[in-house]
């Protein structure tokens, strides 16, 4: 990616409130094109990062460049280059859709020919008349983004875009995405927790703590720098409570409930370490009832770096 022309540019940000540290030299680069997630349980310091990317919040220390342009000196040719939308907008009831986008049309000089093409990409065109009042969740979500995207502009910042809305609705949102993606090089900054939109949307996934960024990469590059790719999980009918003979450095994480007799552990390769695992059982005189080995996903490896499920936030 070093080739690639950035989008936006974060050099050791940091933000404090009184004796808050909320953003922690942070540095971080997003390309252009590329779609990024940031994850994070409440207090992470990631709305503050965002906050800052947009221009509401100035950084302590540390510099931000948009499309290689500061904030300063920069205000509306920035604001043009950047769409926002948030978790919840508030409408006015009593407005169609039409009406909607109109209005905010406005702000950016816009015509009703911008206004039904951005009704045509975020598949409201038949119901442009429908009062906003009378639209459903996903219609109001696609209606945020359809908002944030009436300035064409070049980065979204998408503030958990889907929370709330049915598995249908969220899926319709994370087409449209796509499609801004593949025909128009939008550049995307997501906050979500939901790690299957994080894992289907995004190219790669920042997970910040306690104001600092535990990781960074693909998921495929996160779980093979914390040498955690594959995850076994078993029962056994036996009664047992030291499990010293498993070689620790190919069954790592290893915990076990000895009431419950079911453990479990992560491994690298379940092709070469799996004979291993039944191999050793079988020497012991350990009889299995229950053995699943499955590929980890973002929720399994957020778990390992912070200790909480990200659904627990």
């Amino acid at each position: 990616m070093k080739n690639r022309e950035l989008a936006v540019e974060i050099k050791n940000v940091k933000k404090s409130f009184k004796n808050l540290h909320a953003v922690k030299g942070v540095n971080l680069q997003i390309y252009k094109g590329e779609f990024l997630a940031l994850l994070g349980p409440n207090g992470a310091g990631k709305t503050t990062l965002v906050e800052m990317i947009e221009g509401i919040q100035t950084p302590d220390s540390g510099e931000i460049f948009i499309t290689g342009k500061k904030w300063k000196g920069n205000e509306l040719e920035l604001h043009h280059s950047l769409g926002i939308s948030l978790q919840e907008t508030r409408f006015i009831d009593r407005l169609t859709a039409r009406e909607t986008l109109l209005l905010f049309a406005s702000f950016y000089r816009l015509d009703g020919r911008r206004v039904d093409e951005v009704l045509g990409m975020i598949n409201l065109y038949e119901k442009r008349n429908a009062f906003v009042n009378h639209l459903s969740g996903g219609q109001r979500q696609r209606l945020a983004l359809g908002i944030s995207l009436l300035n064409s502009p070049e980065i979204l910042l998408l503030d958990e875009p889907t929370t709330g809305l049915d598995p249908i609705s969220r899926r319709e949102l994370w087409e449209i995405l796509l499609y801004l993606k593949k025909y128009h090089g939008t550049s995307l900054i997501l906050t979500t927790h939901y790690m299957e939109e994080a894992e289907y949307l995004c190219d790669r996934i920042v997970i910040m703590n306690q104001g600092e960024v535990l990781a960074m990469g693909t998921l495929e590059e996160l779980l093979r720098n914390n040498n955690l790719e594959e995850y076994i999980e078993f029962s056994l009918k036996n009664e047992i409570t030291n499990f010293d003979f498993l070689p620790k450095n190919i069954f790592r994480n290893f915990k076990f409930d000895a009431k419950q007799r079911k453990g479990n552990c992560y491994i690298s390769n379940a092709v070469q370490d799996l004979p291993v695992f039944f191999e050793i059982m079988k020497q012991q005189h350990i009889e299995l009832t229950f053995v699943q080995c499955r590929k980890l996903t973002l929720d399994d490896l957020f778990l390992v770096l912070t200790g909480k499920k990200l659904e627990e936030n």
